[in-house]
């Protein structure tokens, strides 16, 4: 006769862990980490992106790793299509309420990066998407969904949370525009995620806001070189 016990739950598998761990560790990673970064923001400032390159790729383990975890939502170009109108319509909306706030109340810096660095414009176009925007929305969009879905049960609260992260996550830039751009773009980026289910979709999204607020002249907030300045 065969004695069948009980698995030990596996901290990559989601489901397996109590909800209150996930709570903590969410609380832990998500809001008191950020929150810390605060305290050494100068010397943090500069591994940013490499930083963002290794959790992101940490995050991709532990949800390849997790059985219950859908792959295909790391890419899911089927979904593609039909959401991106809805991602241009917003993007286009959003980028000309932006553009005239800049240039009523900081017309000194609209355009200034291209005209002036237009070099270092371009290698920022392409490979900030590449770098910074797929691994933020690996970390923010894709792991927290799938991590913390039994934590907040739905998508609206989702969505909440991955934002209210998301713009704890630039408090170490030292303005207050880099959080609270950060919270509004994360209910966007998270809400497409949430529509899509993919990350190439809510990456695309979130490219074209962070390559136009560079452009437009907001990218000296969300710049690493600015903390401490």
């Amino acid at each position: 006769m065969s004695i069948n016990l009980p698995r030990r739950p596996s901290l990559l598998r989601a489901a397996s862990l109590p909800r209150l761990y996930l709570l903590c560790e969410c609380l832990l990673v998500f809001a008191a980490f950020p929150i810390g970064l605060v305290t050494i923001a100068r010397s943090f400032a500069p591994w940013l992106i490499e930083t963002l390159v290794v959790t992101g790729i940490a995050c991709i383990a532990a949800l390849l790793l997790d059985p219950d975890f859908d792959r295909r939502r790391l890419w899911n170009a089927d979904c593609l299509v039909p959401g991106l109108r809805r991602v241009l319509l917003l993007f286009l909306a959003g980028a000309a309420v932006v553009t005239v706030l800049v240039l009523w109340q900081r017309p000194d810096l609209f355009l200034a990066f291209p005209r002036q660095r237009t070099t270092l414009w371009l290698f920022v176009m392409v490979f900030y998407p590449l770098f910074s925007v797929y691994p933020q929305e690996l970390i923010f969009r894709t792991f927290f969904f799938h991590r913390y879905s039994r934590v907040f049960r739905s998508d609206t609260a989702l969505i909440t949370a991955s934002a209210i992260g998301f713009g704890l996550a630039h408090l170490f830039f030292g303005n207050w525009l880099a959080p609270v751009m950060s919270t509004i773009g994360g209910i966007l980026f998270a809400s497409t995620y949430a529509r899509s289910r993919s990350t190439l979709q809510s990456a695309i999204d979130h490219s074209l806001w962070g390559d136009f607020i560079f452009t437009v002249g907001l990218g000296w907030y969300f710049y690493t070189g600015s903390v401490g300045a």
